[in-house]
């Protein structure tokens, strides 16, 4: 005889059917959390940022292909790419967290490096800016001369936006229009009184005064007739009737040559990237040419370069040096006098002592700069009862408050760091010291300063690195002055490495751009402190090693 079913069992509570329904609503509260979890409040600000990250790629790649830049748009389409995976891939969860590191990484760093090691190996400067397509187009605009017996145009000045064009009425009743970079064209729906067009659609015709006041921007513009340069343009000089002018060179892309019509000239194209007629004679405008190592060749063989540049390698190498010893020491001095507990008053004295640091670094130098002025600076008129010391006109002097303008800078800096460092030194040694009859000398050369050194020193080695490359302080402060009396390039006593870069770039407008050669030696900048840098690591590993 079976036994009575129990209640539990009847009713399917606690039983074995029982098991069914309890699994059946834990899949439900699983499924439920994943849903929250992918499509809840987080997942959307996801979406709505990813959203916001690829518009600005799409802006970037359609940018990218409207400037002709394929390689921009082939980097910046991969980098969209992986950035949608990692952040809608379940299996890319690490990657989230790295790949807005690895983005910065890759355009800020090894790009920039990249595009300079190339840029090194060309003539990329003055005359040298473009390829050569865009060198042929601007030859024929700048040798434009007006065509004899060319039919004149009445011509109205317009304006789409803050770009001017050129409206004119042509022989058959058309208006066409057109600017710098626009072709002309027929413009439907002009509107047209006797010989002069007064309205068309999607330009402003320029009042009278206001053309009067652009009066060389409009005497300067050329419009192309026709999408070929060799078609000529449109110019003015009186903004109220047009002349075609053409280019006095002829192009054969055939032959790759540029011929001048008025003298039967021809130029071809030669391996610095210029055209050159047989007696050597070249055209102004060039394109970019790979040239190998000359680059790295007149930086230390054409004399106008290498003389500067061994006076300046040495005294970036005394600067930066210089810097980092005299602002260690006494922000060492510092720290260890604020360090004694008998000391009152630490607290303040620590505050002021960073002062210095609280200042931004540009600014500082520039105040600094007039300070230290010959005639009116603070330090002469006042503290020095109206002496003119040459501070920043004399050679010497000038390195002397190069230094001691970036001792008062970076001091608060080593102040800080070792005072951690102090701070942090483990107090069971210092007593065992004591308790084996060590003095303050002692422990000092023995503990304290070794100690103090494996804590401190890759900070050095950075502080070193910074100064070697501190353009700010140098540009804000001397400019790089005083001038070299015997140099015939743009380079003075207090020109650091960095700095002598920058000059030979010619962006600050003081020589002609040579970009490639600027290029070379910020590669060797990069090898000089590179190098230094591993060699000083080494040798720290080593010191933490002995002690």
């Amino acid at each position: 005889m079976s036994a009575p079913q129990t209640t539990a069992d009847a009713t399917g509570v606690g039983g074995p059917g029982a098991q069914e329904p309890r699994a059946g609503r834990e899949r439900q509260r699983a499924r439920d959390a994943s849903h929250a979890r992918d499509y809840g409040p987080g997942f959307i600000a996801k979406l709505v940022l990813m959203a916001v990250v690829d518009a600005f790629g799409v802006y970037v790649v359609w940018s990218a292909w409207q400037a002709g830049s394929y390689g921009v748009l082939a980097a910046t389409l991969a980098l969209l790419a992986a950035a949608n995976w990692a952040y809608f891939s379940r299996r890319a969860l690490p990657l989230k967290y790295v790949l807005p590191g690895l983005v910065f990484l890759l355009v800020y760093q090894i790009f920039v490096v990249a595009y300079t090691g190339y840029v090194a190996f060309t003539n990329y400067g003055t005359g040298h800016n473009t390829t050569k397509e865009q060198a042929v187009s601007a030859l024929l605009v700048q040798n434009e001369r007006r065509v004899e017996g060319s039919p004149s145009a009445p011509l109205t000045v317009v304006e789409d936006g803050d770009v001017l064009g050129f409206a004119i009425l042509t022989e058959d009743g058309d208006v066409e229009v057109g600017t710098a970079d626009s072709p002309l064209a027929v413009a439907d729906g002009a509107t047209v009184d006797g010989d002069r067009v007064t309205e068309v659609p999607g330009y402003t015709v320029l009042p009278r005064d206001q053309v009067l006041q652009r009066q060389a921007e409009v005497t300067g513009l050329r419009v192309p007739v026709s999408d070929d340069p060799e078609d000529g343009s449109i110019r003015t000089t009186d903004a109220r009737t047009g002349y075609v002018y053409t280019s006095t060179l002829e192009h054969d892309a055939a032959a790759g040559t540029m011929t001048d019509t008025t003298t039967g000239t021809v130029y071809t194209p030669n391996d610095e990237g210029l055209f050159e007629a047989q007696d050597g004679t070249t055209l102004a405008v060039g394109w970019r040419v790979p040239v190998g190592l000359d680059n790295f060749a007149t930086a230390f063989g054409d004399s106008r370069y290498a003389q500067p540049f061994l006076k300046i390698l040495v005294w970036t190498f005394v600067f930066a040096v210089g810097s980092v010893a005299t602002t260690f020491l006494l922000g060492l001095f510092l720290a260890i006098t604020f360090n004694d507990t008998r000391m009152r008053g630490r607290r303040f004295y620590r505050t002021l002592m960073i002062l210095p640091y609280a200042i931004p670094g540009f600014l500082a130098a520039l105040l600094w700069s007039g300070l230290l002025n010959t005639r009116f600076g603070f330090v002469n008129d006042v503290l020095l009862g109206g002496a003119e010391i040459p501070w920043l006109t004399d050679p010497w002097l000038a390195k002397l408050a190069v230094l001691g303008v970036n001792l008062w800078l970076g001091f608060p800096y080593m102040f800080l760091i070792c005072t951690g460092a102090l701070q942090s030194l483990p107090s069971d040694v210092m007593e065992a010291a004591k308790i084996d009859g060590a003095g303050r000398w002692r422990t000092w050369r023995s503990i304290t300063l070794p100690l103090l050194l494996v804590a401190t020193a890759p900070l050095l080695i950075s502080s070193f690195a910074f100064n070697f490359n501190n353009f700010t302080l140098i540009y804000m402060l001397t400019g790089g002055g005083p001038r070299f009396a015997d140099a015939s390039v743009p380079l003075g006593h207090t020109d650091i490495l960095i700095s002598m870069v920058y000059s030979i770039s010619g962006v600050d407008g003081s020589a002609p751009k040579d970009f490639g050669l600027a290029s070379a030696l910020s590669i060797v900048v990069f090898l000089i402190v590179g190098t230094i840098s591993a060699l000083a690591f080494r040798a720290t590993r080593k010191f933490e090693e002995i002690s």
